[in-house]
């Protein structure tokens, strides 16, 4: 947490408490608990330009610690298909395995036809399950009449995760060049669950996997991912 500070006095931009500066310091009240806080003055002669800054731990951005421990996450999976079995489910079967040699957990896998109503039924039942903390999907992300993924999936993000779609076609372009521009993947938050929505194709599950989603759902990278906000994404 940082302000500016203007003639010894400060005050804070998400509550109308005030801080005191003083040669030795700063003291604000908040939620009846006092906080020091450190200052320090550009030069003697510049009073008005004071940099406030907190030792206090929840104030500071999440990073993930040297010695973090890894954390198995239950996840979900659907394969958003008209078509798809469970004998040619490459996609599926793909993702199934990188999770689990990952050291995560399958909680659920299910085919879906590409029905926008019945998506966000199974979807809904999946954000309501304090078993499933992460879904992933493969499929119905294009720009066909029958792709209807994110138009069922996105109504239900508490927050949209922008650069989940915005990194995966930077990173899949280098791949496919512009071809990626077809792919509508998205990412976001619903009642504290992660929710990915990939391409269809292993190739596009093998790419988001990989360089996305295997380090982010790891509780152990640095310096920060999604595993370590998941106990957070409910805050109010």
């Amino acid at each position: 947490m940082a302000c500016l500070a203007t003639g010894g006095r400060a005050r804070c931009k998400r509550s109308a408490c005030h801080w005191i500066a003083t040669d030795r310091g700063v003291t604000v009240h908040l939620e009846m608990a006092p906080i020091k806080l450190r200052y320090t003055a550009k030069a003697p002669d510049e009073p008005r330009n004071v940099l406030l800054s907190t030792d206090h731990e929840p104030f500071r951005m999440s990073r993930t610690p040297n010695d973090a421990p890894f954390l198995p996450l239950p996840i979900a999976v659907a394969t958003v298909s008209d078509s798809r079995t469970a004998d040619n489910d490459t996609s599926g079967s793909y993702l199934r395995e990188q999770l689990t040699a990952a050291g995560h957990r399958l909680a659920d896998q299910v085919i879906c036809k590409d029905d926008v109503y019945q998506l966000r039924a199974l979807f809904s039942r999946w954000i309501a399950d304090p078993e499933v903390q992460v879904v992933i999907s493969t499929g119905g992300t294009g720009i066909t009449g029958r792709d209807s993924t994110p138009e069922a999936i996105t109504p239900l993000f508490d927050k949209a995760i922008d650069g989940f779609g915005e990194l995966f076609r930077q990173i899949s372009f280098e791949e496919i060049g512009a071809s990626t521009v077809q792919s509508r993947a998205v990412a976001g938050i619903a009642n504290g669950t992660l929710l990915f929505c990939l391409p269809g194709s292993t190739g596009a599950c093998r790419t988001a996997w990989e360089q996305i989603l295997q380090p982010q759902l790891d509780s152990r990278t640095r310096p920060c991912n999604f595993a370590q906000l998941i106990a957070r994404f409910s805050e109010r």
